[in-house]
């Protein structure tokens, strides 16, 4: 299907007739279709400027022969919506996302889509749609923020987040919060470190979905508008040419962006969006496969919160995700052949690309780290993994024993340790927080920031079958599955139990004699277990229906077909 189901004809003059209405002319209704998907709102400090990038991306379409034709989606603010009841509908609106630009598209006979994000799940929830519609699509997002100074130091939405922790363990008093809470968000776009908009943003780019400059270049630069303005104009080119995302997106590009992902230590939120994407694509995305590339691809970036004074704009300045690329194509570890929306292979688009500052991107032979910034673990404690972003530990390869203190759910999990009952050596559990359990498996930044603070992220371990923010670091392990809610083994686990983690055997295990583990398995109750989610979500709204779709955290919590029986 394209525009002229909707235009072409006697049988259409009706549909002419509305076109007319929106003042399109003859010319326009006859040139191509391409939808603008603006997820503009006044809301969220990355999508605040957005209106502004449209009319950037409109003008290049414009330049190129086509009609451009804007519709919206919306967009989660995670860090407005983190510590509360919000937090559910977080991941939870990547579904919609997808789903309302399938709708606007089908019903009206797009011909090519240009989609314009810039937040956690909207970046991945329009990939998702550009690889079920299938239709010539480039991605421009609005670019992250720069960061703020305070009291001569540069700060940026988790510095506020940890400083939160330092006020309730007496090291700042709250006075000195208030200042920091005023100068660490200072410009529009995407909080300033490598979380998770900026991590999608930087393998947007990697995959081929957007122009070089998407992941880095600020958000307050007038570059960011050129590079809209080239993306309106490419997006027609991609049309002509029939450039499809199913062309570009494929399981080398897939595999790209996961050995980037290694390279750059992005968000472990990236171990949920990339097999959610390839499923969307029909391309298998084994969590095996991130160990795997991890253990050839070296670590040559650390930006906040792994390491304080790097940013998406230093990394910019260096030479962008382009320079990442090419010293990884150079060593052999990325394909170049893949496609891009450049029209030719990632290798040409990458060649004359170079690293201007070796602080910012290192050389492979002096890294960060020999390997990659994500690790997946296994074990019994998830049979079918857990994932933990080694890249921000200060050492990455250790073992850590402690004993369980479990909390069914983040608020009484964040009770505890804001009134000062976790101490160094405990190995903190947090379930019923899974896609289905939570639903919507909510971000864990409040208790991993308020640790950090406290100066307890080394020292005690925090396990979840929810999710951690790209601001999170310290020994924080999410997704693990089979989730509490499934019955997966981190319902069974009892205050006191003993916990082992092995990062460099890559393990989680419990440690309990096997008899007294499956005692446990038979007195679960998984309807009750259930029935906690259905206390948060209620049976009618959206949340409802999507504690009965989604699927588990290994698979990138992607929605099934079908509903399960």
């Amino acid at each position: 299907m394209n525009s002229d189901s909707v235009k072409k004809g006697a049988a259409r003059a009706p549909h002419r007739s509305l076109f007319r209405a929106l003042g399109l002319t003859d010319r326009e209704i006859n040139q191509p279709f391409i939808g603008v998907v603006n997820s503009f709102n006044e809301l969220v400090p990355g999508h605040m400027h957005l209106r502004q990038i449209s009319e950037a991306v409109k003008a290049g379409v414009r330049e190129n022969g086509g009609t451009p034709l804007e519709f919206s989606t919306i967009a989660v603010c995670d860090g407005i919506a983190m510590g509360h009841v919000g937090m559910h509908f977080s991941l939870a609106s990547r579904e919609l996302i997808a789903d309302s630009v399938e709708i606007m598209a089908r019903a009206h006979g797009l011909d090519a889509l240009v989609f314009i994000p810039s937040c956690d799940k909207v970046v991945p929830g329009m990939l998702m749609a550009a690889m079920r519609l299938n239709l010539p699509a480039i991605v421009v997002s609005g670019g992250p923020m720069l960061p703020g100074r305070f009291r001569g130091e540069e700060v940026n939405l988790i510095s506020v987040f940890e400083g939160v922790g330092k006020v309730l363990s007496g090291q700042e008093s709250e006075e000195w919060l208030k200042g920091l809470e005023s100068k660490a968000c200072p410009t529009c776009g995407s909080c300033a470190g490598m979380f998770t908009a900026n991590s999608m943003n930087c393998l947007t780019e990697v995959l081929g979905m957007a122009l070089p400059g998407n992941g880095t270049i600020p958000a307050v630069y007038s570059e960011r508008l050129i590079l809209a303005k080239e993306t309106g104009y490419q997006v027609v080119d991609l049309w002509r040419q029939n450039i499809r995302p199913r062309d570009i997106v494929t399981k080398e590009s897939i595999l790209n962006g996961v050995a980037a992902d290694m390279a750059l230590g992005c968000s472990t939120n990236t171990i949920l969006h990339l097999p959610a994407v390839a499923f969307e694509g029909e391309i298998e995305f084994d969590l095996n496969l991130v160990n795997r590339v991890s253990e050839e691809t070296p670590q040559i970036c650390k930006l906040s919160p792994a390491l304080h004074g790097h940013y998406l704009v230093d990394l910019n300045e260096a030479g962008g995700i382009s320079a990442v690329l090419k010293t990884l194509l150079d060593a052999g570890l990325i394909d170049g052949s893949v496609k891009t929306v450049s029209g030719g292979p990632l290798a040409e688009r990458i060649q004359d690309a170079v690293v201007r500052d070796t602080k910012v991107i290192r050389s492979l032979t002096e890294p960060y780290s020999a390997k990659g910034g994500l690790s997946v673990l296994f074990g019994d404690l998830a049979p079918e993994g857990a994932v933990i972003k080694v890249g921000a530990l200060a050492q990455r390869d250790f073992v850590f024993e402690g004993r369980a203190k479990v909390f069914d759910g983040e608020d009484l999990a964040s009770e505890a340790i804001s009134a000062g009952r976790i101490v160094a050596g405990d190995v903190v559990i947090i379930r019923y927080e899974g896609p289905k359990g939570g639903p919507g498996m909510r971000e864990m930044l409040g208790p991993t920031a308020t640790l950090a603070g406290m100066g307890l992220d080394e020292t005690v371990a925090l396990l979840t079958d929810g999710r951690f923010s790209g601001g999170s670091r310290g020994l924080s392990i999410g997704h693990i599955a089979p989730e509490a809610a499934l019955g997966g083994e981190i319902a069974f686990i009892e205050d006191g139990d003993l916990v082992r983690i092995d990062l460099k055997k890559r393990t989680i295990d419990w440690i309990l004699p096997e008899e007294e583990k499956e005692k446990r398995r038979q007195q679960f109750d998984q309807a009750k277990g259930l029935e906690k989610a259905f206390e948060v979500a209620g049976r009618t709204g959206y949340l409802g229906r999507y504690a009965q779709f989604v699927q588990s955290a290994n698979k990138g919590a992607a929605f099934r077909a079908t509903k399960e029986d």
